[in-house]
């Protein structure tokens, strides 16, 4: 196959759709004419390979993939300098982004865009588009690409950033034994080097979590293979002898030494700091928490102190004075003090899972994060959000378990049947909300220690003065009855359906991106006058910090700081799910808590969560027409 069918190939292999006939002319600056004849030279040739090329008219032409096998089989002959197996092409712009940075990280030379693009069969303009990201990611890191004519790029900047974007791209983290993602590093090296690290923390009795083992030896290997090309990490002078003069550097020096005898390798001062700067940013406190309460750091303990109270000030979730969730977020603070200082990542795998499940805690941590951020001038990512958010979510749960159910007792006059039916309809529709300690005939009723009661349901009038609060009810509960009790419930925790609002509910909308709903959104509650200005830059500010689609195509945007005078939800559904932040979207919420508020809004983060949950709750909002749908689906959440 010439020059011109692989470039064709290669052009028709990069698009899911129709590519025209003067495109490609332009791709092999040939005539069109000539195209259609490498067209039909290719069709020929594919026939006989498991493939076709389809003319679209007034399209283009497609490709289509008869056999994968003899098509992929003929890709491995044709492209046999490819150095990436068939089986593994990168498809998506996320799995090329990925790929080509891999490609820079790993390179000590320069590489040429062309070489990368024949390796994963894309084009040039595609690569192109591709290195836009590449180069922001690689910002992120403090990075940058130099470009050298004829030679092509190298990525530069400070050895310590390099390592840790090597760390996030090259290595497989989803399994618990981290795999290598290359064919510079080897499998065998990383298992090497995890035993020398588990050895040595077994000899020492540190106390890591596997995710810390794995990182730091994940930072052993990649230390290895730079010193190994003569590129060394350097600190301060100041930085270097506070890292010599700790604890972990001794350890980091015993480890350093069992790499330096497998691979026969001199490690420098600074490379051996630069491990022990990981043991300080991954090594759990195991001293008991009266231990740890006599050597608290007092700055620490205030910056703690200082988050909590501004969560109990933004969320108002009672958490505040959990003391176990004061020495867990000690415990994760110090350390992490030691990554905020060197610009350590640290990577939370759970991350994904923990927005999508616990938007509650995630929030918080974030309202904590920002906390921290201003009291100690340090950067906190999205991943230590995670942890903080892991820590939150446990007191969220303790408190749960502390705040009992409301206790009631059945009164009715009409028998023990229709008592044992008001009894078990009211465990169907209320479950573990309502604790219903028994039923009683109207007579008996004073046998009951009626303090420890919080309301009577009957069936018939009571008008004792010395009774709980009664409700009552027909024999046979109807509709009616059921939101009588249900109000009742929620007196304490506000009925959350008074947050919504038919008139803030948009459904069906055809916008096309994030910006146009956010506008969308504003301009409809600056119409009814219920924001503040700054509203929609609070909002993208709140963004900016940590994207709030949290997966199942829901998003629940809200200002940073609160922008309005009361709390209330807006509802926008969306004809097609759009990109938020990388992620798609068709569920938007978006939620506003009053300035100063002290509301309970436990119940309707409650539901909130259930809806980003579940995909039946989502598909069911997506395809609502009315308010009617929406209110019904949502009064069901509130109660399942």
């Amino acid at each position: 196959m010439n020059t011109r069918l692989r470039h064709i190939l290669r052009e028709l292999l990069a698009e899911t759709g129709p590519v025209s006939s003067r495109y490609l002319a332009k791709v092999n600056q040939v005539t069109s004419r000539t195209t259609r004849s490498d067209m039909k030279q290719l069709n020929d040739f594919l026939s006989e390979n498991g493939g076709a090329i389809q003319t679209v008219m007034g399209k283009g032409y497609q490709l289509e993939i008869t056999n994968d096998h003899h098509f992929r089989s003929m890709l491995s002959t044709i492209f046999h300098q490819d150095k990436l197996s068939t089986n593994h092409l990168p498809r998506h712009p996320e799995e090329r982004i990925v790929y080509i940075m891999k490609r820079l990280l790993l390179q000590d030379d320069y590489v040429k865009l062309e070489s990368i693009a024949d390796e994963i069969y894309i084009s040039k303009s595609t690569i192109q588009n591709d290195m836009k990201e590449v180069r922001k990611r690689l910002q992120t890191y403090q990075l940058s690409l130099e470009a050298r004519p004829n030679h092509g790029l190298k990525v530069t900047g400070d050895e310590l950033n390099i390592r840790f974007c090597m760390a996030e791209y090259i290595f497989d983290r989803k399994e618990p034994i981290i795999e290598v993602d290359s064919e510079v590093i080897s499998s065998e090296d990383m298992n090497a080097i995890s035993k020398i690290v588990l050895d040595q923390i077994h000899k020492h009795r540190m106390t890591l979590s596997d995710i810390a083992v794995n990182n730091l030896a994940i930072h052993m290997l990649i230390a290895y293979y730079r010193v190994k090309s003569g590129k060394h990490v350097n600190f301060y002078q100041k930085d270097l002898l506070e890292l010599t003069d700790q604890t972990e550097y001794t350890v980091a020096k015993e480890m350093v030494h069992e790499v330096e005898s497998t691979y026969q390798i001199t490690f420098p001062t600074s490379e051996t700091a630069y491990v022990a700067m990981h043991l300080l940013g991954t090594r759990m406190i195991t001293q008991s928490s009266d231990q740890v309460e006599h050597m608290m750091d007092p700055a620490i303990v205030e910056v703690i102190r200082h988050a909590l109270q501004k969560v109990e000030e933004k969320l108002n979730l009672h958490i505040a004075e959990d003391q176990e969730l004061f020495m867990a977020l000690y415990l994760h603070i110090k350390p992490a003090i030691h990554r905020f200082k060197y610009g350590m990542n640290i990577r939370n795998p759970m991350l994904e899972d923990i927005k999508q499940s616990y938007p509650l805690a995630y929030e918080a941590a974030i309202v904590a994060s920002l906390a921290i951020e201003k009291q100690t001038s340090i950067t906190i990512d999205e991943n230590e959000m995670g942890y903080v958010a892991i820590h939150i979510g446990s007191a969220l749960e303790r408190r749960k378990l502390v705040t009992r159910s409301k206790k009631c007792l059945i009164v009715c006059a009409s028998g023990l049947g229709t008592s044992q039916l008001i009894y078990y309809k009211l465990q169907s529709q209320f479950g573990q909300s309502l604790d219903i300690v028994g039923a009683t005939e109207y007579y008996l009723l004073h046998q009951f220690d009626l303090g420890e009661i919080d309301f009577i349901i009957s069936s018939i009038p009571i008008e004792e003065k010395q009774v709980p609060p009664v409700i009552e009810v027909n024999a046979i509960l109807t509709h009616q009855d059921f939101r009588k009790i249900e109000s009742h419930l929620l007196q304490e925790n506000q009925e959350i359906e008074q947050y919504f609002d038919k008139e803030l509910t948009f459904l069906r909308q055809q916008l096309t991106s994030m910006d146009d709903v956010l506008h969308f959104l504003n301009e409809k509650l600056e119409e009814k006058k219920l924001v503040d200005p700054g509203f929609l830059e609070a909002i993208h500010e709140r963004e900016e910090v940590a994207p709030t689609a949290y997966g199942n195509l829901v998003a629940i945007p809200h200002p940073i700081t609160p922008k309005t005078r009361t709390t209330f939800l807006t509802i926008c559904t969306l004809k097609q799910p759009i990109m938020w932040m990388g992620k798609p979207v068709q569920l938007v919420c978006l939620l506003c808590v009053a300035k100063n508020s002290r509301e309970d809004l436990q119940n309707m983060y409650n539901m909130l969560g259930k809806v980003i949950e579940s995909r039946s709750i989502v598909q069911q909002m997506v395809k609502a027409t009315d308010y009617a749908d929406i209110r019904k689906i949502l009064q069901q959440q509130t109660w399942s």
